[in-house]
């Protein structure tokens, strides 16, 4: 009776394990994925900023919506500078 418990116990760690190994990996996507667009939108609002039009200030706000929203996000940032409404 012993080694069927043992047996039994070793599986369902061996499920949690490969389920909880997966739920991390899936989450590190993620996380990677979001950093990755934020960092492509401080690009973005860098070398706009670069460009000798009005500026837009790179703070955590922009960033965020440039990242999000990528090249659209960067266009409404624009926009709204535009109509004076950032």
């Amino acid at each position: 009776m012993e080694i069927l418990t043992l047996i039994i116990i070793g599986i369902i760690l061996l499920v949690l394990g490969v389920v909880g190994v997966s739920l991390l990996l899936k989450l590190g996507k993620v996380a990677i994925s979001i950093i990755l667009h934020m960092a492509l939108g401080w690009i973005f609002l860098f070398i706009w900023n670069i460009l000798p039009f009005f500026k837009i200030p790179i703070n955590i706000l922009s960033v965020l919506i440039a990242g999000f929203g990528g090249i659209i996000g960067v266009g409404v940032l624009i926009l709204a500078k535009a109509l004076g409404l950032y």
